[in-house]
């Protein structure tokens, strides 16, 4: 007998499930509770939202969290999270009815039968941009509804579920967490630092194009390869139902019914934009009009009242893992405060980069927010919870105010492409229908690379004196 090569698995296969991952957070942060001191900065109401106010940092009676506590902290987390919950749910109903009625299929065969597939590396471009674009201008659970539709592009391509994550998850991600005009991030942290609304937007503007131009050529580097072999996908396994073209392309073309029905999702999407700019709309509003659509998609569609209660139950079904995920990981934010630890890692963190040198304390800064990140996912939370301390820290290291907020995006911005607490990204990567885990495994070599180019741009920030 001959004895079979047996290959050893990489660091990135070796990637446990996601579910694993965040209950090993959980574990940790409830250990966490029984090391450190519980701890609390004063805050002040700044535009109807708390902050905290700089040197007031105080420890308190700690609350070291129990095992049934930690457990009661599990479904306080899906109530925490209730909202997002039901925005995946709601975006997965919408893109049940959508598929169903063959309008989003037909419009993709026909544009590629227009396009040819001789051009499918320039689409997949083309496609990583526009997302990154819409990351930059709208944000990241306004554009969920999205996801599904470079699902079903990328496959017709001859893609996969992993590279239209790449073209949709990875590029908003990327773009919104280094947009130059995020209301979030930028916004908050220059109404804490006293600075011009958007002021410095040159240089991220720059950082956040070099971004896209990564992630579109990774896109494609990873597409070339799945192309040339297709054992070398990190889909294989993965549900592609629904998601795939049932015709050859040239059999493609739409009809009044289809083109109605993109109208109306078009339509929805607009009034989503206008409704998140002027009107102070949220997540709950964005719910309301994907269910809205769904509803007119059926009517237009002709469907009956069974059948549209059949797709409803399909879709939630398909979108349940999903949801489940968004509040399962949001368990980490109520045990952390709970514990009350959360000020306790912000003012230890702030203590470490004292009396470091110029250039390493900007970087540094930029490693603690990443640190921060998984346990604040919140961009506007944790600029709320640490600019405070952060940007007068800054100033006695000699670092501008500029270059405290970019440092605070960095940190923020990128960690986000990997970040299982994060219910936007967990909530993106379900309607992808790809688990954080082979996520992570795809997504990590551009993270480093990005992390990379973003301290260089901070060491030059540094230089210049960005201000």
């Amino acid at each position: 007998m001959t004895k079979k090569n047996i290959r050893e698995k990489s660091f990135f296969e070796r990637v446990p499930h996601a579910i694993t991952i965040v209950f090993c957070i959980i574990l940790l942060v409830t250990a966490m509770t029984h090391i450190l001191p519980a701890g609390t900065y004063e805050r002040i109401n700044l535009d109807g939202r708390s902050t905290v106010v700089p040197d007031s940092y105080k420890v308190i009676d700690s609350t070291p969290i129990g095992i049934l506590q930690m457990f009661k902290a599990i479904p306080l987390g899906f109530k925490s999270a209730s909202e997002i919950i039901f925005i995946v749910l709601a975006g997965g109903i919408m893109f049940g009815f959508v598929e169903k009625s063959k309008a989003i299929e037909n419009a993709i065969g026909t544009l590629i039968k227009k396009m040819g597939l001789k051009r499918k590396y320039l689409i997949v471009v083309i496609m990583t941009f526009a997302y990154g674009l819409l990351g930059v201008s709208v944000g990241l659970e306004n554009n969920i509804a999205l996801i599904p539709v470079a699902a079903v592009l990328s496959l017709a391509l001859g893609g996969d579920l992993i590279l239209a994550a790449g073209i949709s998850v990875g590029a908003m991600t990327i773009g919104f967490g280094l947009s130059p005009i995020n209301p979030y991030t930028i916004g908050t942290g220059h109404k804490i630092a006293e600075l011009p609304m958007f002021s410095g937007a040159f240089l991220r503007t720059i950082l956040c194009s070099i971004g896209l131009v990564v992630m579109a050529l990774y896109n494609v580097r990873y597409f070339k390869k799945i192309i040339l072999n297709d054992q070398e996908s990190l889909a294989i396994g993965l549900s592609t139902k629904n998601l795939t073209l049932s015709k050859p392309i040239k059999d493609y073309s739409l009809s009044i019914t289809n083109w109605s029905i993109i109208g109306i999702f078009v339509l929805g999407l607009v009034l989503i934009i206008y409704g998140v700019f002027n009107l102070d709309w949220h997540i709950n509003e964005l719910s309301a009009i994907f269910l809205i659509i769904a509803f007119l998609t059926g009517l237009f569609s002709k469907m009956g009242g069974n059948s549209m209660s059949k797709i409803v139950l399909e879709s939630v079904a398909v979108a349940a893992p999903g949801a489940f995920m968004v509040g399962f990981a949001t368990t980490i934010k109520v045990l952390m405060e709970m514990g009350n630890i959360g000020d306790t890692i912000s003012y230890q963190l702030s203590i470490i980069l004292e009396g470091l040198p110029l250039y390493l304390s900007a970087i540094c800064m930029s490693i603690s927010q990443s640190f921060i990140n998984f346990f604040i996912p919140s961009g506007s939370g944790q600029a709320l919870a640490t600019l405070p301390v952060m940007i007068p820290l800054g100033e006695s290291l000699g670092l501008t105010r500029q270059i405290t907020i970019l440092a605070f995006q960095v940190g923020d911005g990128l960690t986000n492409l990997i970040n299982p607490t994060l219910g936007g990204l967990i909530a993106m990567l379900s309607m992808s229908r790809v688990p954080i885990d082979r996520w992570i495994r795809f997504i990590f070599p551009v993270l480093i690379v990005l992390i990379i180019i973003a301290f260089l741009a901070l060491i030059i920030a540094v230089a210049i004196d960005y201000n």
